[in-house]
């Protein structure tokens, strides 16, 4: 590996400035490699990329993302310098939303947002970045300062929200697209560390060796856990009071040994050199439009990407890079609430690891006296304090660059931290007391266990000052041992005793539309929406109407938001209801960021609402259930009729290129709601609906022969098919179809299966070419065959879910069910009877209703009687026959005389006059029964179950 990259400018008298430090890591090379080779090239070619970054007439300013000491030493070199120019590695487009910060409490993240993609797969969608932001981290000092100082302008080079997903794109292998950009979200499972979503995460200072090799040698030589905890231990501390030039070429340093000993990935490391690339191309292109000395300007970069070595680094780069043009795909860009878990969770660093950065970052402000950089009326943030060191002198334009500070760095050994016992002591007495408010029987002497305990261990691990890392594990060492009471470990109540997983808000001012126009029409509740927690909304609707508004956005809102942001304890909204009182949990602050994507894709709820119905109708996997329970939707929440045509009329279209059954349940359910609704609530019945009852009975009768035959279908889906033409046939009639299609469709079934031939056989009955009678003599037939008793449950689950179309069986069902324990024997019956009730619970539960009062007709009502109880289908097969030529009264006369209230009623409604006496000429119910003797009759049967 050469020493002097492409592009290197020619040799100056600057280069002299390591030539000791390079004669030492030659004879190190020597003495450890047996000979110069690899090992030296790596070591001098390091050198060679700090004298290169420090050479620059551009100032670089190299970073680690969340760390204290780069964020510290930015507050104090921006203090210093005061540059004209701020160049950010941030992406590009995110510029504008930055000025937003100020109405924020930190930490936030900013988000650019794509609902729907062009130019890219469709299985993306929704395309998300995010770039999280706190108050420890030197992107937020340098922001603050250039928007807070007069003169000084922000210039944010990294590439564009739209190429994240484009250079992953190009990334793409042939089994298929990559694994996604850098810094995807880990989608943990936590509700704090949920707060990014599914974005692809991007940060500026991304430090961590990619060679894990070298990680794994570096934690096991320092002894530490993870890389987090390395680099709080020998990066953070030691450069926390470092001088400039001392912080820079360390950092510089470490870029280019974690670049150098990078693996070969072609893919990641294209991406990182056309990101130094596109930085580089668009820092020339400003200074060369804006006439601005590079000696005022600052690039603030990542020190992996400040050790860069393509052709196009540098104010004199060569200028071939051609940056491609952003695809169709529209962004919007927005501020997000983040946390301290969301950024560990983003981007791979141990738990706690953000928030012990921030308790340092705060020790660095008193220890340095540094007074840092925070927007004016950052909500949340301290108010800035007086300065109590003078501002040095700007180095002057031209000056030299700083001498070589490596070799003393390097040669020197580490610094022993003196022991804090008053900290120290005060972390053990807080985490105990910690401990017992969360259930530990933790006491003093545990306090001093975990005193005694992190001197031990940071001894063990050449540590004479106990890190936050070393106390958390003595204090579970010392107070969890083998159980955890509560429901917080004693790790977790470290994390937050050292200052917690802060979470980060978006102020009302920095809210998209949609998200302030909840906040504004849900203020007649007097809630304080923008708090985190879930809060009771009580709306009393009959005293206070007005509220009804807000009602209406939250049931919206529990359409549109995740599970929790608005739950409905009490009230309902369904077609034709209205709730006199509701009360709801509202949590919209802990689900803000979800309120705020709202905001991305409408100006309302409403907008949005319709466009997400649209949306699913319009789906190329729509089905007529998904159509018709948009419509519902679209009826219940935004009152449109327009909405509900144009939505039903996609239904009908759906449904007529259906050649399933599998929504049928669903498609019934449905339509019987919707006509319901419309029958009261409109005065006549929409076109659409019309056309789907005609449509739907012709459809289904066709399906009919089919799905009787096919063995995917389900019993209770022809259940459902028969339904449809059963109940909807009046309708259908009356809207010009044919009775005789479904009479040919159920001449043409001819089932298989016990369950859908029992179904069949119902059906039967409803068109009248099967009698009750000979229904039960079906029955009879079966339970007397040794053959079919095995299979008999299975035709009186057919049966059961016969009542769907044909709820007038309901008699003949129960008489079935009945005999079925009467006459099965035990080895059928028992396994049955789990059966029977699975099926009532999840197929047929609204079912079971129409068994349950039948048999309450049927059964008496008491014990007691039970024992002389006679079924009355018994009954009447016992009943002796009449003998061949008696006379017999007519079947009707004996129940009209019985009741001759009705029959007269009836009579006087048909015009009949007369008397029930025999004198009388024209007995009015009499002289009806002799002329209509056939209606009688089968008035007796029907109620008797003759």
């Amino acid at each position: 590996m050469s020493g002097a990259p492409a592009g290197t400018p020619p040799a100056t008298a600057a280069e002299d400035t390591f030539e000791a430090l390079r004669g030492q890591l030659h004879e190190a090379a020597a003495a450890f490699a047996d000979g110069p080779g690899a090992l030296e090239g790596i070591l001098l070619g390091m050198v060679d990329d700090v004298d290169r970054a420090l050479g620059e007439p551009l100032e670089i300013f190299p970073v680690c993302h969340h760390s204290p000491a780069s964020a510290t030493a930015m507050a104090r070199r921006l203090r210093e310098k005061r540059p004209r120019v701020v160049y950010l590695e941030l992406c590009e487009d995110m510029a504008p939303i930055l000025t937003e910060l100020r109405n924020c409490r930190l930490p936030v993240a900013v988000q650019a947002f794509a609902g729907e993609v062009r130019d890219f797969p469709p299985e993306w969608s929704p395309l998300s970045v995010v770039a999280p932001i706190t108050e420890a981290s030197a992107e937020y000092q340098a922001i603050a300062y250039a928007l807070d100082t007069p003169g000084v302008e922000l210039v944010l080079v990294d590439r564009s929200s739209d190429h994240v997903f484009q250079w992953d794109r190009r990334a793409e292998g042939p089994d298929g697209p990559a694994a996604g950009p850098e810094g995807a979200s880990a989608r943990p499972a936590e509700e704090e560390a949920a707060l990014h979503g599914e974005a692809v995460g991007v940060e500026m200072g991304d430090l961590r060796p990619r060679f894990a090799e070298l990680e794994e040698h570096l934690l096991r030589h320092g002894r530490v856990r993870h890389w987090s905890e390395w680099w709080h231990q020998y990066v953070e501390l030691p450069l926390g009071d470092s001088d400039h030039d001392t912080y820079r070429q360390v950092m510089l340093l470490i870029g280019s040994l974690f670049r150098r000993l990078a693996p070969g990935d072609p893919g990641r490391m294209r991406v990182d050199e056309d990101r130094e690339r596109h930085m580089w191309t668009r820092m020339r292109a400003h200074l060369s439009a804006t006439g601005t000395d590079p000696a005022d300007c600052l690039y603030v970069c990542g020190a992996f990407h400040a050790a860069s070595r393509v052709a196009e680094f540098g104010v004199a780069g060569t200028d071939t890079f051609e940056i491609t043009p952003r695809s169709a795909t529209t962004w919007q860009h927005g501020l997000i609430p983040s946390s301290h878990a969301a950024i560990e969770a983003q981007f791979g660093l141990a738990a706690g690891s953000v928030s012990i950065a921030a308790t340092t970052w705060a020790k660095n402000l008193r220890r340095t006296r540094v007074e840092p950089f925070r927007l004016a009326g950052q909500a949340g943030a301290a108010k800035p304090r007086a300065r109590k060191t003078s501002t040095p002198p700007s180095p002057a334009a031209g000056a030299p660059p700083a001498g070589d500070r490596l070799s003393g760095y390097l040669r020197q050994p580490p610094v022993p931290d003196h022991l804090d016992e008053a900290e120290l002591l005060g972390w053990s007495v807080d985490i105990v007391r910690a401990a017992r408010r969360n259930g530990y029987l933790a006491s003093t002497a545990d306090a001093i266990a975990v005193f005694e305990t992190s001197i031990l261990l940071a001894g063990m691990r050449d540590r004479a000052r106990p890190t936050p890392y070393d106390f958390q594990d003595a204090a579970i060492t010392c107070i969890e041992k083998d159980s955890v009471p509560g429901r917080r470990d004693v790790r977790r109540l470290v994390e937050i005793m050292m200052g917690g997983d802060r979470i980060g808000q978006v102020g009302y001012d920095a809210l998209p539309p949609l998200a302030r126009d909840v906040h504004d029409r849900l203020a007649p509740l007097g809630l304080a929406l923008e708090k985190r927690g879930v809060q009771r909304a009580l709306l009393d609707l009959a005293s206070r109407p007005e509220l009804a508004a807000c009602s209406d956005v939250l049931w919206m809102l529990r359409r549109l938001m995740p599970h929790g942001a608005a739950r409905p304890i009490m009230g309902e909204r369904r077609l034709g209801t209205t709730s006199i009182q509701e009360s709801w949990d509202l949590a919209l602050g802990t689900h803000q960021r979800a309120l705020i994507e709202l905001g991305y894709e409408g100006v309302s709820i409403e907008q949005v609402l319709e466009q997400r119905l649209r949306r699913a109708a319009w789906d190329a996997q729509a089905r007529t259930a998904t159509v018709l329970a948009a419509v519902e939707d679209a009826t219940l929440h935004l009152r449109s009729r327009r909405l509900a045509g144009e939505l039903g009329t996609r239904a009908l279209e759906v449904l007529a290129g259906e050649r399933s059954v599998d929504g049928a349940p669903e498609v019934l359910r449905r339509v019987r709601g919707l006509l319901a609704y419309y029958r009261t609530a409109e005065p006549v019945l929409p076109p659409w609906i019309e056309s789907f009852v005609r449509t739907g009975y012709a459809h289904y009768c066709t399906q009919l022969p089919t799905a009787f035959a096919d063995e995917e279908a389900t019993v209770g889906q022809v259940a459902a098919m028969l339904g449809f033409l059963f109940s909807m046939e009046g309708l259908a009639l009356s809207l010009g179809c044919d009775r005789a299609q479904l009479e040919l469709a159920v001449a043409q079934c001819h089932p298989r299966d016990p369950a859908k031939t029992a179904l069949l056989w119902a059906a039967q009955v409803q068109l009248g070419t099967l009698s009750r009678q000979e229904l039960r003599e079906r029955c009879d037939d079966l339970l007397a065959n040794p053959m079919v008793v095995p299979a008999y449950p299975r035709y009186l689950s057919g049966f059961v879910h016969a009542l769907e179309p044909v709820p007038g069986l309901a008699d003949v069902v129960v008489e079935a069910v009945s005999n079925a324990f009467a006459r099965l024997p035990d080895p059928v019956l028992l396994p049955w009877l789990p059966s029977l009730i699975t099926t009532l619970r999840s197929t047929a539960s609204e079912l079971a209703p129409l068994l349950i009062r039948e048999a309450g007709r049927v059964f008496p009502a008491r014990l007691a009687a039970l024992d002389a109880w006679v079924p009355p289908w018994r009954e009447q097969h016992a009943a002796p026959a009449a003998a061949p030529g008696a006379a017999r009264a007519p079947h009707g006369a004996a129940l009209l005389r019985a009741h001759r209230a009705t029959g007269d009623a009836v009579a006087e409604l048909l015009g009949w006059e007369g008397s029930w006496e025999p004198a009388a000429a024209a007995p009015p119910g009499a002289a009806l029964l002799s002329r209509h003797p056939a209606t009688a009759d089968a008035l007796e049967a029907l109620l008797t179950g003759a």
